[in-house]
């Protein structure tokens, strides 16, 4: 056997779970078609939220943040990690209802959120639009350069001697049995090991037919330099209906100061569409959405424009777990929307604790939400 685990995928969750195994003591193996921190982790805004869209969610977001806040100690310049802290904005009487029942779930779950009237939100964002009548401040959140993590968790991470990375490597087919596991690359190579996790986002349905994934195509653009511009992360309360409900073509404002001085804009989503290509009506729609918010965006100069595609499952929640059965040794990591980022490390944590057989801990997330059997379960039901 080449490793005692084999990771496909060193985007952030690929490389969180490489990291935890390599942290646990076992020799890793990740085999990555492209480069590090690529795909979905290059195309993100690299955004550390707690999310409540479900308790699951809640759970997993709360317990990964904590992790984050935790490594951010250790993480390098380059890696950009800053807790600038995410603020929901209201823009009416309903929203400002709504920062109030999300400020009572996060106090019950734990998390600290303040509500700011009208003055206090003038006073944390002087660049937002004065017709927005409030906000909810969540302190803990962060920003982190993704791609930057990644590369980090692969080669300085505690336990990062045990980690090999094969990057141009592309994985047509994955096995197991009770032995072990394996991949066969694209070009005829076999390698195998005690356990193959598959963590390459949309990818992973190619290798794992039973998991449903749906790419969901983003837009982002980025700014020139103009520090101080924005301070937090800063969010329309309405993104959450557009991130999770939303059919078809959908944009929210999404703004991120980035530690450049640059400002970072988003965000959209579409469905049934597999075309990278930047959609300038999508764009327009976008940005236009923004200096509802920001007055002043339209006077930026916007120096790059991209996509990318979050892989999204049918209820919302990532893949965490055995693909098919312990016994298998194969094992997935995916699904994670726009959550990745966030959510990478309590994913490993998760997906390493099932995998070597721990205990039940109080502080892990409960398992059962993020099985990939619960589709096969779902479709055996109808």
């Amino acid at each position: 056997m080449t490793a005692d685990a084999i990771v496909v995928g060193a985007g952030i969750v690929g490389a969180a779970c490489a990291a935890e195994l390599a942290a646990r003591g076992l020799s890793v193996e990740v085999i990555e078609a492209r480069g590090i921190g690529g795909g979905a982790t290059a195309a993100g805004m690299g955004h550390i939220v707690v999310m409540n869209d479900s308790p699951a969610e809640f759970a997993l977001a709360r317990y990964s943040r904590k992790l984050w806040l935790a490594l951010a100690s250790d993480l390098r310049e380059r890696d950009a990690f800053s807790r600038c802290g995410t603020l929901w904005i209201a823009e009416d009487d309903d929203e400002l209802a709504a920062a109030r029942a999300m400020q009572s779930a996060f106090a019950a779950g734990g998390v600290r959120a303040q509500l700011l009237d009208t003055a206090a939100l003038r006073e944390a964002e002087p660049s937002l639009s004065h017709a927005m009548q409030g906000g909810l401040l969540i302190d803990d959140d962060a920003i982190v350069y993704a791609p930057a993590a990644a590369q980090y968790l692969l080669t300085a991470s505690p336990g990062a001697a045990r980690i090999r990375v094969s990057t141009g490597c592309a994985v047509a087919a994955v096995d197991a049995g009770n032995a072990h596991a394996g991949v066969t690359l694209t070009n005829g190579e076999r390698r195998t090991a005690a356990h193959v996790v598959v963590a390459n986002g949309l990818a992973a349905s190619n290798l794992i037919g039973e998991i449903p994934l749906e790419p969901k195509k983003g837009h982002l653009l980025i700014t020139d330099r103009y520090p101080g511009t924005i301070r937090h992360q800063v969010l329309e309360l309405g993104y959450i209906k557009s991130a999770h409900h939303a059919r078809g073509t959908s944009v929210a404002f999404n703004a991120q100061p980035r530690p450049t001085g640059q400002v970072l804009i988003g965000s959209s989503r579409q469905f049934g569409t597999a075309d990278a290509r930047v959609e300038m009506n999508v764009l327009a729609a976008m940005l236009q959405r923004a200096t509802r918010y920001l007055p002043r965006v339209g006077g930026l100069n916007a120096i790059r424009a991209w996509t990318g595609f979050r892989a999204a499952t049918p209820d919302g929640l990532p893949v965490i777990g055995p693909a098919r059965h312990p016994a298998d040794r194969l094992w997935v990591a995916a699904g994670h929307e726009g959550l990745g980022v966030t959510t990478s490390p309590g994913t490993a944590k998760l997906l390493v604790a099932q995998m070597l057989g721990d205990a039940v801990q109080s502080s892990l997330p409960d398992a059962a939400a993020f099985s990939p059997r619960r589709f096969a379960t779902a479709h055996a039901d109808e």
